[in-house]
């Protein structure tokens, strides 16, 4: 340690898990893409005698883990354990839960095998039902199957929406190889009428730059003029007006399919109870109304600053609407990677990082935190102090963090709505003779006298 001082950590009692047995019958199972080993831990035959094993081989079809499923239900095991390998766990999990039986599914990498020891498909399947029998392993959230639904919709739109992007980036690169400098002078191709009409217009066979600049809108940024300027010099080849016409067309299929999903989340999302709102006497009722204890969720979440209602339905597909999976917000925080891992050995604490969590509902809530900026509220005035003490991108991250405990809060009681702090908290809020003490030293360390005069 050289000359550092140790530092003297005083005792503390930290209260340990009981990892003693906790469920007499269990299963563990090791899924593959065509079949799964399954390892039935049982009770003891005799007094004094021990558990025993029974490992099986099932199939990955319907029917074969529909007979396992009657066969551990008979045999009274009370926990079924699979590990989330790729998607092939889908099977399992749904078929096994239809049939009644406790299933969890875990992380590969919390249920990994011991180093050391052979690593077959059986002997991983007894160390999973070993590890589940007791309470070794935390169970991954899967959400109830209307939420299944709405999540595959949310996410297969945000799929779509990301090769509309690609498209259109696709398009611009053409038109730069043909010296068409149409995206310098118009606001967005993909949100510009003019863009499509000229684009259009070229496909079509049209090469004339005045022609084409004519097309643009009267109050298109730097005027028709620009739009010439910019088409002036364009070469374009035989093969142009083709791929011009094919990313277009593309596109637009894509538009259409978009819209089309848009439709069917929110009959997925009519379709899930919970999501219509709790009114006062505690039944679910349809539509927002004017009473904070009927507000729809998807419409109490587009109340916070950055979030839109297409937003506010994505965050439900992944955390869904229970929040008792989630006991406090830190954990909901922890589950979407958005909270710090600590790396502290000996003497040594290295600059702690985000932890892996859904990808998807960190994407969301960093794009909250995004839209917030710039808002006269609590969330964009915390982004502009952070981002001006810990850089922009580590203050979105802190805001998104924020966002969430929000969105728990406000999913933990349906009869909660959000409430803005207001952009003047801190100032409000903040230690007024504290910050006169910091401002008079750091007059006083540039050599000034200090005179504290009260206005008016």
């Amino acid at each position: 340690m050289g000359n550092a001082r140790a530092r003297k950590v005083p005792a503390q009692l930290v209260e340990d898990e009981d990892y003693q047995l906790r469920h007499e019958r269990v299963a563990g199972i090791d899924i593959a893409k065509a079949k799964a080993d399954v390892c039935t831990r049982l009770p003891p035959q005799r007094d004094g005698g021990r558990r025993a094993s029974k490992v099986e081989e099932v199939p990955a079809r319907a029917r074969e883990i529909l007979d396992l499923a009657s066969r551990l239900t008979s045999g009274g095991v009370e926990l079924v354990v699979m590990e989330s390998t790729s998607g092939y766990w889908r099977i399992w999990f749904y078929l096994l839960e239809a049939a009644g039986l406790d299933v969890q599914l875990v992380n590969s990498s919390h249920a990994r095998q011991l180093a050391g020891r052979p690593k077959t498909d059986r002997l991983d399947a007894q160390w999973i039902a070993r590890l589940a029998e007791t309470g070794l392993l935390r169970p991954s959230f899967v959400p109830p199957p209307e939420i299944r639904a709405l999540r595959d919709l949310t996410r297969a739109r945000l799929q779509l929406v990301r090769d509309r992007t690609r498209e259109w980036q696709r398009l611009e690169k053409l038109l730069e190889g043909a010296l068409v400098k149409l995206s310098s002078v118009v606001h967005s191709l993909a949100r510009t009428k003019t863009a499509r009409d000229i684009l259009q217009a070229l496909a079509g066979g049209e090469r004339d730059p005045k022609a084409l600049a004519a097309l643009a809108a009267a109050h298109v940024k730097g005027g028709r003029a620009a739009i010439e300027q910019s088409l002036a010099g364009m070469i374009i080849g035989d093969h142009h007006p083709m791929l011009i016409r094919a990313h277009l067309d593309h596109v637009t299929l894509l538009d259409r399919t978009v819209a089309a999903i848009d439709d069917e989340i929110e009959a997925a999302l009519d379709a899930v109870p919970a999501a219509r709102g709790i009114s006062a006497d505690g039944v679910p009722s349809a539509g927002p109304g004017p009473d904070a204890a009927t507000m729809a969720a998807a419409g109490r979440l587009a109340e916070i600053p950055g979030i839109s209602r297409k937003l506010a339905i994505a965050i439900i597909a992944e955390t869904g609407l229970d929040m008792t999976r989630f006991p406090t917000a830190a954990h909901l925080v922890s589950w979407a990677g958005l909270a710090p891992v600590a790396r502290q050995s000996g003497p040594r604490t290295r600059k702690p990082g985000k932890g892996q969590g859904d990808a998807y509902l960190k994407g969301y809530a960093t794009q909250a935190a995004a839209g917030a900026a710039g808002t006269s509220t609590f969330p964009g005035e915390r982004l502009s102090r952070l981002s001006r003490r810990i850089g922009p991108m580590r203050a979105r991250c802190a805001v998104a963090r924020s966002i969430l405990t929000i969105i728990w809060h406000l999913l933990a009681d349906p009869s909660a709505r959000f409430r803005d702090l207001g952009p003047d908290w801190h100032a409000r809020n903040s230690d007024r003779d504290r910050k006169i003490r910091g401002h008079v030293r750091q007059l006083q360390a540039l050599g000034l006298d200090v005179t504290l005069t009260a206005a008016a």
